[in-house]
């Protein structure tokens, strides 16, 4: 009983913390199934938006049940960029293949990508190749995600996409998504 005493005055201290607006999305807006962030970076001044859409349905070959994955559109560095996060590894940068489809639109294989450090995220930052994507998305309703890994097997997500059209516009507001035709990725 005296350690539960002890342990109160650091528990109510704890629950007097808060986050920073900026890496929560507690604030976010809804549109659809997407979560818009709209806030101000504290250090500069300047907007940091993003979308953020999340399903719980995805799989890797390795992994024997459906775990939650992420599609994040933002701007980074004045860059669009498409950014897919898993709760299981995906790969490494120099063995795995990016293909995504939208709907019954052609799909898109080999997409110029690369997988992040912690091998559970993989990003689109070709400019062309983001482009591709966004165009691709308006008016389609399901993303479905493929990545091929020679060291992580086969991994799976599949996006429902309701409210997109506000998600793009909020997320790449000042961010042009033109460019040059997309590059397939070389390894």
């Amino acid at each position: 009983m005296r350690a539960l005493w002890g342990l109160m005055p650091v528990l109510l201290l704890g629950a007097c913390v808060t986050r920073d607006p900026a890496v929560s999305v507690s604030n976010a807006t809804t549109s659809g199934n997407w979560k818009i962030e709209r806030q101000i970076d504290r250090i500069t001044g300047t907007p940091l938006p993003s979308a953020q859409l999340m399903t719980a349905n995805s799989s890797n070959s390795a992994v024997t049940n459906a775990r939650p994955a992420g599609l994040q559109l933002t701007c980074f560095e004045q860059k669009p960029l498409v950014r897919i996060s898993f709760e299981f590894k995906i790969g490494t940068d120099n063995n795995t293949i990016l293909g995504y489809r939208f709907d019954d639109k052609p799909g898109h294989d080999n997409v110029a990508s690369r997988v992040l450090g912690g091998h559970q995220v993989i990003v689109i930052e070709d400019r062309a190749s983001v482009a591709d994507f966004i165009r691709d998305m308006g008016g389609s309703h399901t993303l479905y995600v493929r990545i091929r890994s020679l060291n992580a097997g086969r991994s799976t997500a599949e996006f429902k996409l309701d409210g997109s059209d506000a998600a793009v516009k909020a997320a790449f507001a000042d961010c042009p998504l033109s460019g040059e035709p997309a590059k397939r990725r070389t390894s």
